[in-house]
């Protein structure tokens, strides 16, 4: 990056980059600014409207851009193989722990038995968001998304649904890793989505904040869903055409190691 651009890149970050949401400015070569919202995909009721300063960064955009299009009503979930019982699949301890939050959350394992371990997954950290109180059409990204449709801005997917189901079905022993994290890490993970909800309601994340994020995903998982996926996205915005977008994706591709941020930089 030249001198000109590191110059405006730092006067984003001091200036700019004053918001009451988890956001950052970034300036790239070329004319292409960006700015970054940390998204949160279930939200809670207080985080609608989204605040009016956001949504005019949306109606002045060139275009939104998200991971994928959530506004949809096609089912990520569709066409999706039958797998053997869990109980084929899953040790006794494992399946104990499962029985044990399927039954916090009020769901039956026979819907389950024959899904995907990443799918129930999936579920289980929808289902213990509901619980919170956090719903999907209050979540950031899906109202951006609303946003840009009531104005007519242009939207562009960094994945899209389809790439982010071929990645999950691509996970090794069919996502069992990602299972055994969120039931390892249940607590974790509902102090984690309090936290990022009081990024948006109270106050976005400081550096001294970000030093105690607590870890839910192994090594192996941590590399495949945030620092892989960190480094497409980088690639691809990089590509934009010269012009002004607000890009939006999950709040920890932020934060933290790795992040999408520095990568940028």
């Amino acid at each position: 990056m030249g001198l000109f651009n590191r110059i405006k890149t730092l006067w984003y970050t001091l200036f700019a980059g004053s918001y009451p949401w988890p956001a950052q400015d970034i300036s790239l070569p070329g004319g292409r600014e960006l700015h970054l919202v940390g998204s949160i995909h279930m939200g809670t009721r207080d985080m609608s409207p989204l605040p009016a300063r956001l949504l005019k960064k949306v109606r002045q955009a060139d275009a939104l851009i998200v991971e994928a299009d959530v506004s949809l009503n096609d089912s990520p979930f569709r066409d999706l193989p039958a797998c053997p019982p869990l109980d084929e699949r899953l040790s006794e301890a494992q399946m104990a722990e499962l029985e044990k939050r399927a039954q916090e959350l009020g769901i039956s394992l026979s819907a389950l038995t024959t899904q995907p371990l990443w799918q129930i997954a999936m579920v289980l950290q929808a289902s213990q968001a509901q619980q919170l109180g956090l719903r999907a059409d209050y979540g950031i990204d899906f109202q951006l998304l609303r946003a840009a449709r009531r104005e007519q801005v242009n939207i562009i997917e960094l994945e899209g649904t389809d790439d982010q189901i071929t990645l999950l079905r691509e996970l090794p022993d069919g996502g069992l890793a990602l299972l055994e994290d969120s039931l390892n890490h249940w607590h974790t993970n509902a102090r984690l989505l309090q936290l990022m909800v009081s990024w948006w309601l109270e106050h976005p994340p400081t550096n001294s904040g970000l030093a105690a994020l607590p870890s839910t995903f192994s090594e192996s998982l941590f590399d495949v869903l945030m620092h892989q996926r960190n480094r497409r996205w980088c690639e691809r915005l990089r590509e934009l055409p010269p012009g002004r977008y607000v890009v939006a994706v999950g709040a920890l591709h932020l934060y933290g190691s790795d992040n999408l941020v520095e990568m940028l930089k």
